[in-house]
Parts: C-alpha cells; structure tokens; sequence
C-alpha cells in the first residue's frame, strides 16, 4: 500500500530548528519528486520545498537559506530540515509524490502532487 508518512513536527520557540521526516512505503521512492508543502488556518495550501530524483532541490522564497530539504533513498526517506524558524512558519506540513515518476524538475503546484501524507503540525511561539 503506498504511503507517505510525516513526523517531526512540534512546539519550537522563534529561532528554533526542527527536522520533518517523510517516510515512504509501496512504492520505488527513487524514481518521485516528493515536495513538502504547508497550510496554516484560514489560508491556502502553499509549496515549501521539492527534491528532484536526481536530487535537484528548490525551496520557497520566504524559507530560502533556512530550510534544507535532503533525501535518503536507502531509507526510503525524505527530510526537511528547518532552522530560524518564524511565528510564520506554523502551519500542518505535508508531504506528497510526484504524480509522474522521473519527471525531470521538481514543479511547486500541488496539483502534479498525490499520495498525501496526514501531516504535522509544527507550532512556532514563545
């Protein structure tokens, strides 16, 4: 059965770090794009991140040069490290397949995204 599983969120303080994991089963990870993505209350679903399969990565202005996203196959897993985290940044975060395996570039629009994962929520207050 395929499946993506998020963990790793929690309750930080402003200039925190925490690391996503997004762990994969039922299907070759090697061969997706997986992206993470994130929605805070009242507002729309928004990309964060997106490995390529050839490990190409791009990330989303407001989280540029504080987040990582990385990528171990062996483990069939999926890592979003985030450091300097804001009060902006709380919000459920996602992760999701891309629909197309092998597809060269990683694209930030949900919809060429499936296989959601149930999220986690990551809290940033003091």
């Amino acid at each position: 059965q395929l499946q993506l599983v998020e963990s790793g969120g929690g309750l930080v303080q402003p200039g925190g770090s925490l690391r996503l994991s997004c762990a994969a089963s039922g299907f070759a990870l090697d061969y997706y794009n997986i992206g993470w993505f994130r929605q805070a209350p009242g507002k729309e679903r928004e990309g964060v991140s997106c490995i390529s399969s050839s490990y190409t990565t791009n990330y989303a202005d407001s989280v540029k040069g504080r987040f990582t996203i990385s990528r171990d196959n062996a483990k069939a897993t999926v890592y979003l490290q985030m450091n300097s985290l804001k009060p902006e940044d709380t919000a459920i975060y996602y992760c999701a397949k891309d629909r197309v395996p092998g597809r060269a570039t990683c694209r930030d629009d949900s919809s060429f995204f499936s296989s959601w994962g149930q999220g986690t929520q990551v809290t940033v207050s003091s």
